[in-house]
């Protein structure tokens, strides 16, 4: 019989191995991969970015399919297309064949990675998926601290094209046995319907639509600093004039601080709801900023944890605020249009936000801190619904 804790553990592992095996692996096979095909290490990041921009698309219809059938399916799907595309990205003799790979792998991600386990979740769990969801980023939180030393490891022993078969089996062997167990069983839903006076429809839909572009603003705003910070942290250390060897410390510790940030936001989840974990994930990263403005370089490791503890809050604010606003019904749908805008902003965030660190160095805290504040500022246009009432935002 399987329990909360055994489906929450499987979906962590699966969602660990997906992150792993894609949006972190150019970290370790970029340079290898281009050196063997003959093209510059940015075509690898370029095909990253094509594959995340691919997802974007797909979010949404995903998003209905797993309110209406469940999860497995998609989660179960996203397996053999990581593995597919991995499989492709392995035989890779050029720029062409290169970029199908990614953007297989892009259709696979869309399918794997986080809104769609989350979406899964809610389908089980309805209100009560907000502890769910945050042990899934608490597993899934050292995906880089995991999956880059197994790169390594498999990169020096096979050989890029080798990791990238080794990753492929995995996804066949463990992560699609994995996910059709952790999501298997007919779930039935009970569908409430309520006689509403038609102008009173009208005026949830309009609400609901104004907080969906509030929260769409937001993680698109957020994302872009976040993901593109995950990528070019050490060099905006190097710009304001941390040594190449601290810079690597300094940026090592945003990863525990994600962690650590995840558990407390798991320990506090029945005193502070959603909403206020949001304001407060996207306030750290000002507060971070400003401790830089003032210590300069050996403020780099402070401003890791700062900015790390509020990246790992957004990731769970991602799942747990729009349950929270519209609650469970239709919540894939809404979820995978709200990240679709997102989506794209993190397939340039890393090009964008390094592209500013070469053109303006430590400035480039201005912009980051701007745009964070801005996140921050669309959070009050929205309000959590009255206790009892379906979920619209009033």
């Amino acid at each position: 019989m399987k329990n909360r804790i055994g489906i929450v553990a499987t979906l962590g592992f699966t969602q660990t191995l997906a992150w792993a095996s894609t949006y972190y692996l150019p970290a370790i096979l970029a340079v290898p991969m281009a050196r063997d095909i003959g093209v510059a290490p940015t075509w690898i990041y370029a095909g990253l970015s094509l594959g995340l921009g691919a997802s974007a698309f797909l979010g949404p219809s995903l998003g209905r399919l797993i309110d209406r059938r469940g999860g497995r399916r998609v989660l179960c799907g996203s397996n053999v297309g990581f593995a597919l595309g991995l499989v492709m990205l392995g035989e890779s003799a050029g720029p062409a064949s290169l970029v199908l790979a990614w953007l297989v792998l892009g259709v696979a991600m869309a399918a794997g990675l986080y809104e769609p386990a989350f979406a899964s979740l809610t389908r089980l769990y309805g209100h009560d998926s907000r502890s769910a969801i945050t042990g899934i980023t608490l597993i899934a939180g050292f995906s880089s601290t995991v999956g880059w030393p197994i790169s390594t490891l498999m990169e020096h022993t096979f050989g890029w094209r080798g990791t990238c078969f080794a990753w492929a089996a995995l996804h066949v062997t463990c992560g699609l046995p994995l996910n059709a167990w952790a999501l298997s069983g007919r779930i039935e839903e009970a569908s409430v319907v309520q006689s509403v006076p038609g102008v009173e429809i009208a005026q949830q839909k309009a609400a609901a639509d104004r907080a969906m572009r509030h929260l769409a603003f937001f993680f698109t705003t957020a994302g872009i600093v976040s993901i593109g910070m995950a990528t070019n942290l050490p060099r905006l250390f190097n710009a304001i004039g941390a040594s190449p060897a601290a810079a690597i410390a300094a940026a090592s510790l945003m990863g525990p601080a994600q962690v650590v940030a995840r558990i407390i936001e798991y320990s506090a989840r029945r005193r502070i709801n959603p909403l206020l974990s949001a304001k407060i994930a996207s306030a750290l990263h000002p507060v971070a900023a400003i401790v830089i403005a003032l210590g300069g370089a050996p403020a780099a490791a402070l401003f890791s944890v700062i900015h790390g503890a509020g990246n790992g809050m957004l990731t769970i604010a991602r799942g747990t605020l729009p349950l929270a606003l519209f609650g469970p019904s239709g919540y894939g749908a809404r979820i995978g249009r709200i990240s679709a805008p997102a989506r794209v902003g993190q397939a340039f965030a890393p090009f964008l936000i390094g592209l500013s660190i070469d053109r303006l160095g430590a400035d480039t805290l201005i912009i980051s801190a701007g745009l964070y504040l801005a996140a921050f500022i669309s959070l009050f246009g929205l309000s959590l619904p009255r206790p009892g009432t379906v979920g619209q935002p009033n």
